[in-house]
C-alpha cells in the first residue's frame, strides 16, 4: 500500500512509516549470529562466545542500526512512488502503531524543488575579453626583475621603491588593537600595500629613527574596531634596503627556464604564459557573471536542510574564521545552494557533462605551463580525485557556454590592469 505524503506547505513534507517488528527481529538476529561466529572474548574461544553475551554488547547497536535500514528502505520506496527527490535528512519520530505487530515512525523531510527555467532568450549576458599587448608583456618582465631583484642594506633616507624594515605599536584612545603592533615588519614603500599616513611617515626615515605619528583608518576597514577611527603610531625604523633589479639579458633568459638565453623566445613564453592567466581570470569573470544572471532569471525554493549542510561545510573549512556563523555566512551557504541546484539541472536537461577528450584536453592545457608537462598529465590522469576537480570546472564551462549560446550576448572589454588586478 502507498504511503500519503502530507504536504507542509513550502517544501516541507511528512509520511508515516510502518516496518514489520517480526522483519526487524529476524535481522537482528541474524546479525547477531553473524557477529557471534566472529566474535572473541577473554575466557572464550573464537564463535564460542554465549548469544545472550554477544546481544547485551551489541544489540542496541544493531538494533538501530536495522531499524535505521528500514525505516530508510520505507521512505525510499515511499518517494520514489511519488517521484519526490529527499533533500538532506528526515527527522524521524516514533508514533503508536495500530497494528502491535507493527513499528510505527513518522518521518518530516523536504525535498528538492522544481526548477523552472523560463525562457533564456531575453537574458542579456556578457562574455568579457581582454587583449595582452607589447607593454603588457614588459610590464610583465618588470614584474619578473622585482622578483628576483637583490636587496642591498643602505644607510640614507627611506624612498620609494625600498623594502623597508619596522618595528611598530598603535593605540586607539590608549588602548591596543587588532593588527596594531609587529615586530620586524617589511614592506616594500610606495607600493600601496600600508595605509597612506603610515607611508608617509616611513618614507625619508632613516634606519634607527624613531617617531609618533597618527594614522586615519578608512570606515571599511576590515578590522571593525579600527574603522573610521584615528590611531597614534610609535614607530621604529630598523633597516632600509635598495632593491637591485636584474639586468634584461640572456642570463636573465636562463634563469627563466630559456637554455641558449634569446630574449626574443623568453618574451614568447612570457606572451603565452600571461595570455593564458588572462584567458583563465576572463572565464572566471564571465562565469561568474551567467550564473548572477541566471540564478536573478529563475526563482525556486531552497531546502533549508541543504543550506544548513553548507553551511555547517562553509564553518569546518574555516571560512567564518573565529566569528560565529553570521548572516553573511547563511547568505553565501544559500547562493552555493541554488547555484549548486540550478547547475545540476541544466546539466541533467541538457546533458552537459564534460567529454572524456574534453577532459583530457584540459589537462594538458594545465600541464603546458609546468617543466615536465608529461609528468603532470600521468600525476592528473592517476587519480580520480584530481580528475573530479577538472570535471567540476569543465561543467561549470560548459553550462556557460550553453548559457551564452541561447541568451543575448554582448562583449565587454575589460583594461588588463584591471583584469590583472594591479599585480606587484
Amino acid at each position: 500500500m502507498q504511503a500519503d505524503i502530507q504536504d507542509l506547505g513550502g517544501l516541507q513534507r511528512r509520511v508515516d512509516l510502518t516496518v514489520a517488528a517480526t522483519d526487524v527481529a529476524q535481522e537482528v538476529s541474524q546479525r547477531l549470529a553473524r557477529i557471534a561466529r566472529q566474535s572473541s572474548m577473554p575466557g572464550f574461544r573464537r564463535g564460542k562466545v554465549p548469544m545472550k553475551i554477544v546481544a547485551a554488547s551489541y544489540g542496541s547497536q544493531i538494533q538501530a542500526e536495522v531499524m535505521r535500514e528500514k525505516l530508510g528502505s520505507a521512505l525510499s520506496t515511499a518517494l520514489d512512488a511519488s517521484k519526490l527527490r529527499l533533500a538532506g535528512a528526515p527527522r524521524l519520530e516514533p508514533q503508536s502503531a495500530q497494528d502491535a505487530g507493527q513499528i510505527a515512525f513518522s518521518a518530516t523531510f523536504e525535498v528538492y524543488p522544481e526548477i523552472d527555467l523560463g525562457d533564456l532568450s531575453r537574458v542579456e549576458l556578457h562574455r568579457y575579453t581582454c587583449g595582452v599587448s607589447e607593454a603588457d608583456v614588459d610590464q610583465t618582465v618588470e614584474i619578473v626583475r622585482r622578483q628576483r631583484a637583490k636587496r642591498a642594506a643602505v644607510e640614507r633616507e627611506a624612498a620609494d621603491g625600498d623594502r623597508v624594515t619596522v618595528d611598530f605599536r598603535g593605540t586607539i584612545d590608549g588602548q591596543e588593537f587588532e593588527g596594531g603592533e609587529a615586530r620586524d615588519f617589511s614592506f616594500n614603500l610606495g607600493e600601496g600595500r600600508m595605509l597612506p599616513d603610515f607611508e608617509q611617515a616611513v618614507r625619508g626615515s632613516r634606519p634607527g629613527r624613531q617617531s609618533q605619528f597618527t594614522v586615519s583608518f578608512p570606515p571599511d576597514y576590515p578590522a571593525s574596531k579600527a574603522a573610521g577611527r584615528t590611531a597614534q603610531f610609535a614607530l621604529t625604523v630598523k633597516r632600509v634596503e635598495q632593491i637591485e633589479l636584474p639586468p634584461v639579458d640572456a642570463e636573465f633568459a636562463r634563469a627563466l627556464g630559456i637554455a641558449d638565453g634569446d630574449l626574443s623566445r623568453m618574451r614568447a613564453e612570457l606572451r603565452a604564459n600571461v595570455e593564458r592567466e588572462v584567458a583563465s581570470r576572463l572565464r572566471a569573470r564571465t562565469r561568474e557573471h551567467v550564473f548572477d544572471r541566471l540564478l536573478e532569471a529563475t526563482r525556486f525554493e531552497v531546502p533549508q536542510a541543504l543550506v544548513d549542510e553548507e553551511l555547517q561545510r562553509l564553518v569546518k573549512g574555516g571560512a567564518a574564521g573565529e566569528a560565529p556563523a553570521g548572516a553573511a555566512l547563511q547568505q553565501a551557504a544559500r547562493h552555493r545552494v541554488r547555484l549548486g541546484l540550478l547547475i545540476g539541472e541544466l546539466v541533467a536537461r541538457q546533458a552537459l557533462q564534460p567529454r572524456p577528450e574534453q577532459v583530457r584536453k584540459a589537462v594538458e592545457s594545465i600541464a603546458q605551463s609546468y617543466e615536465n608537462p608529461s609528468e603532470v598529465i600521468h600525476w592528473y590522469l592517476g587519480s580520480r580525485e584530481r580528475l573530479a576537480e577538472i570535471e567540476a570546472g569543465l561543467t561549470e564551462d560548459n553550462v556557460v557556454n550553453w548559457a551564452l549560446a541561447h541568451a543575448k550576448v554582448s562583449e565587454v572589454d575589460v583594461p588588463f590592469d584591471e583584469l590583472m588586478g594591479g599585480r606587484k
